[in-house]
């Protein structure tokens, strides 16, 4: 079984100030999504040439439409997860529970999930290629805690 590392995530208040930071480091956005229904905005930065290798994903969670204020990081809230591809993510994530891991948001659509480490650093896993074919247990689970 093979895993290559993906991105970081980091969650932002200010998009254009955080761009202009890590363009200071020499890091250039390579690409960006827009998601009107889940409201929030991802971009996505690496380093001249190494796109393929580690990837800084900016996520900004656009203002709520009730004009409710926006959440405010602190404690390292702002830190989202580590991303790996995976070739099998039933497999992985069976042997995950089978070592006593929780799976906090379970491979319901075969192709995403996210756990924990022991110091609760939430760690997403993404199915290589296209998604596998929903299957039991995985698509009845539930989502256990924060991921």
């Amino acid at each position: 079984m093979s895993i290559k590392f993906l991105h970081t995530m980091l969650r932002v208040s200010d998009p254009y100030a955080t761009i202009q930071f890590f363009n200071l480091l020499g890091l250039e956005e390579v690409r960006r999504y827009d998601s009107e229904q889940g409201r929030f905005t991802l971009i996505f930065l690496a380093a001249p040439g190494q796109k393929e290798i580690a990837e800084v994903e900016l996520t900004y969670n656009w203002p709520s439409e009730d004009g409710a204020a926006p959440e405010e990081y602190k404690g390292g809230r702002n830190f989202g997860h580590l991303a790996y591809q995976v070739d099998n993510i039933y497999e992985l994530c069976q042997s995950l529970m089978d070592a006593g891991v929780t799976i906090n948001r379970p491979p319901r659509d075969g192709h995403m999930a996210f756990v924990r480490s022991p110091d609760n650093i939430s760690v997403e896993l993404l199915q290589a290629g296209k998604a596998l074919p929903v299957q039991e247990p995985w698509a009845s689970m539930e989502n256990i805690g924060e991921w």
